[in-house]
């Protein structure tokens, strides 16, 4: 019995699992959608297609520097027991070279990038949410070339990615810079700046933030008079807030983490700028099951 490229995809829609399995499937069962799918069930990877509509929101966030390619990734599980599991974590480890080796545009092409031998990264995803038995999603990445410092907070909670300009580049391998760029990267961390600095400011968002501003001014009884000149001095502390290196350092309250930068570029001798950095957090905008340990309890006595 023959099969189409159309039964290919459907078995595909209908078990969740890997083209080249279903493709596998099809031509051991003669073609027969329902065997294919006994088939793919037997092997333990139609299993992946019950999964799919459970939410994963935990997971694990990565960022790491190979040379000159600085790569940040998240991928959600359903829980922190498997984000610590050592085959998954190698599988990410695994990821996470084969994106800084490829560089890939987005997700989809990062699904199809060959991770070990034949098999694709969106096969091994498969096979792993088989045989871990909880779904898994590739969220989101970054890379960047170039002078790079990654940062991993709270076992994978949060990760940071920053990327820098040095006149002098043979200056990032100094004691001194390693430091800073370090500094800046738990800074970002911390504090979750949204923009490196004050010119890359959307002007809708600008202007959002003065009618809010206004708004506020006004409900405090202030004159419309003296409001305008109150917007002014308010809105220079919004930037101060959302823009990285306005923001007053961390670990020194008398500079701002740009004032920080040109004390140690003056100290090794190069101008020292942030170019742009990525921060993910963990699930970050994801909807996380709500867990009512009493209802569950409950639910298991009756």
């Amino acid at each position: 019995m023959a099969f189409t490229a159309q039964d290919v995809k459907t078995l595909r829609e209908m078990t969740n699992c890997g083209m080249m399995d279903c493709k596998k499937a099809l031509t051991e069962t003669d073609g027969d959608m329902d065997k294919a799918v006994e088939y793919l069930r037997e092997k333990g990877l139609a299993t992946a297609a019950k999964k799919a509509g459970r939410i994963a929101a935990d997971g694990l966030v990565v960022s790491e520097t190979f040379g000159n390619t600085g790569v940040i990734f998240e991928i959600n599980t359903e829980t922190d027991f498997v984000a610590k599991n050592a085959d998954f974590q190698q599988f990410v480890a695994d990821v996470v070279k084969t994106i800084a080796d490829n560089k890939p545009a987005d997700i989809e092409a990062l699904k199809a990038v060959k991770l070990y031998g034949d098999q694709t990264v969106g096969e091994a995803l498969t096979e792993k949410i088989a045989t871990i038995g909880e779904n898994m999603n590739l969220r989101r990445f970054e890379v960047f070339e170039g002078v790079n410092c990654a940062y991993v907070h709270g076992g994978g909670r949060i990760g940071v990615l920053v990327n820098f300009k040095l006149d002098d580049e043979a200056k990032a391998e100094t004691d001194a810079f390693k430091a800073a760029a370090k500094d800046v990267a738990m800074q970002i961390a911390a504090v979750n700046a949204q923009y490196v600095k004050e010119d890359e400011v959307p002007a809708d968002v600008v202007e959002k933030e003065k009618e809010i501003l206004k708004a506020q001014a006004l409900n405090e009884g202030k004159p419309e008079a003296i409001v305008e000149k109150m917007i002014v001095g308010r809105i220079k502390k919004f930037f101060k807030e959302v823009c990285l290196v306005e923001q007053e350092f961390i670990k020194d309250s008398d500079l701002s983490v740009a004032k920080y930068l040109e004390k140690v570029g003056n100290e090794i001798g190069t101008k020292i700028e942030i170019v742009k950095f990525a921060r993910f957090e963990k699930g970050e905008g994801l909807e996380k099951k709500e867990e009512d340990f009493a209802a569950e309890v409950a639910s298991m006595i009756k």
